[in-house]
């Protein structure tokens, strides 16, 4: 170990310069649906070292790191100002989720944070965690920030581990300075609620996943919808669920909208997350489906099993057997980001494009709900490919 105090300090810088500017490579082999890459782009050690480092030799001379993080994960997406921003969720050693913009030049590598966290106004509750935002740009002219907030379950003091979820909604025009709105009041507690962008019959449109409890969805049937006439004091008083649940699918404990929908000439594409159990414990996986243009709450397109799955050391981390979507971004020349976070622990992307994804919602075969039905589309296509 070096002992000088600034040969080290300089040696660290070099190194996180170096992890930040590292270029990220395609795989080369795919599934034609889109293309991942062989890095993460953002994990605990993308974080600035000015967030976990007293540079004071006389009060740190051992150059420790005074604040640790642990994961960056979970982030919204938007295009702003030609750069590739992220939201991130990054959590540090002491559990505390907080949200900071990371951006890129090319959407795929040298991911940098903002200079600092943002900094997030409390609600009239105070939230003890945040956490996964989606961000809409709404056509009402501001970009919106809906997360959860987590708080103890005050009706049951013997339990600290019970807790509750709220959609928790902020706003801004420029990433630094959000107001905050009240969090989404609703009869259940909900999670993985995302605003749509567009006015529906002059209201607020969400996306909502009801939910029983702070984990299980319980009798929550699926993604609902829910139409509110004033986000600055919203409400849900009706909601009805519009992509369900099913036995023995990919979605069968839980799912939820992951960013919001992109619209296309040909509809609304979604990327969801399914959850379903196994002997390791509860595995998320990523679905596609789409809705009409006309009516985003109609399902005109969905494949059946999932989209993307943890791979190779994706499937380890501090959740394992996790792949979680919030964030994605169309380019104007019809490619598309795919940020997703694997095992509660780093962010990918993968990239396709608005066709390709249209092709894949349209002309893949839906789930048959039964291994017979799964036989007969494989001999379905067996059969078209012996013409060839």
């Amino acid at each position: 170990m070096k002992t000088d105090f600034k040969e080290r300090l300089a040696e660290l810088r070099q190194r996180h310069e170096q992890l930040l500017t590292k270029e990220n490579i395609a795989e080369p082999f795919g599934n034609g649906i889109y293309t991942r890459y062989q890095n993460p782009i953002l994990t605990a050690e993308h974080t600035p070292l000015e967030w976990r480092y007293d540079f004071s030799e006389s009060d740190n001379p051992y150059l420790m790191q005074r604040i640790m993080m642990n994961a960056t994960l979970n982030s919204g997406a938007i295009k702003w100002n030609g750069k590739y921003l992220l939201v991130v969720r990054v959590e540090g050693a002491d559990r505390k989720s907080f949200f900071a913009v990371a951006e890129s030049p090319n959407g795929i590598d040298n991911f940098k944070f903002w200079d600092e966290p943002i900094t997030m106004p409390e609600d009239v509750i105070p939230a003890t965690n945040v956490y996964d935002m989606r961000l809409t740009a709404h056509e009402d002219g501001y970009i919106y920030g809906v997360f959860c907030a987590e708080r103890h379950d005050d009706a049951q003091p013997g339990d600290l581990s019970a807790a509750t979820a709220t959609a928790a909604i902020a706003r801004t025009k420029d990433l630094v300075n959000w107001e905050r709105l009240p969090d989404l009041k609703s009869k259940s507690q909900q999670r993985n609620v995302v605003l749509h962008p567009e006015f529906i019959d002059g209201k607020y449109a969400f996306y909502t996943r009801p939910q029983d409890g702070f984990i299980d969805a319980g009798s929550g049937g699926g993604i609902g919808w829910a139409l509110v006439d004033d986000i600055t004091h919203a409400e849900v008083k009706e909601e009805r669920i519009i992509n369900l649940r099913h036995y023995h699918t990919i979605m069968e404990v839980k799912n939820g909208e992951g960013p919001h929908p992109i619209k296309t000439p040909q509809g609304w594409l979604h990327l969801a997350h399914g959850v379903r159990g196994c002997a390791s414990g509860l595995r998320y996986v990523l679905y596609m489906y789409m809705t009409a243009l006309d009516d985003p709450t109609r399902v005109i397109a969905q494949p059946g099993g999932y989209f993307i799955v943890p791979q190779g050391e994706e499937y380890i981390g501090d959740v394992m057997n996790v792949v979680f979507s919030n964030g994605w971004i169309a380019d104007e020349d019809g490619r598309v980001f795919i940020y997703y976070a694997s095992s509660d622990t780093r962010m990918h992307v993968a990239t396709s494009t608005i066709d390709r994804l249209i092709d894949y919602c349209k002309n893949t075969p839906e789930d048959g709900f039964r291994s017979s039905a799964s036989v007969e589309t494989i001999k379905q296509l067996i059969a078209k490919n012996k013409k060839y």
